[in-house]
């Protein structure tokens, strides 16, 4: 069974920055999209960021110029690097797997992490 394990997020002031990290048990070198998705109270869950195997990625414009997604498969662990960060961007952010598709999509994932809160206030 593969797990996704995120990390990092926190209580930060506007304008502060976070990285979050997920961590899988495997699968990551081989995944060929991994995501980071966000949802705020009463809010529907949205893509913030993909990452294909071939490093290629994407970003919701919501955050473009603000947050970075990396990966680093020897270590089966995917970031999220934050910064200039909005009361609007609080929220519980969930790592995503897919295996074989593009990630274009909610449904595409295969995997999901348990989540790691995120807020942003002064």
């Amino acid at each position: 069974q593969v797990q996704l394990v995120e990390s990092g997020g926190g209580l930060v002031q506007p304008g502060g920055s976070l990285r979050l990290s997920c961590a899988a048990s495997r699968i990551i070198g081989s995944a060929n999209a991994m995501g980071w998705y966000r949802q705020a109270p009463g809010k529907q869950r949205e893509l913030v960021a993909r990452i294909t195997i071939a490093g290629s990625t994407m970003y919701a414009d919501s955050v473009k110029g603000r947050f970075t997604i990396s990966r680093d498969n020897a270590k089966n662990t995917v970031y999220l690097q934050m910064s200039s960060l909005k009361p609007e961007d609080t929220a519980v952010y969930y790592c995503a797997a897919s295996l074989w598709r593009s990630g274009a999509w909610e449904g595409e994932y295969d995997y999901w992490g348990q989540g790691t809160q995120v807020t942003v206030s002064s």
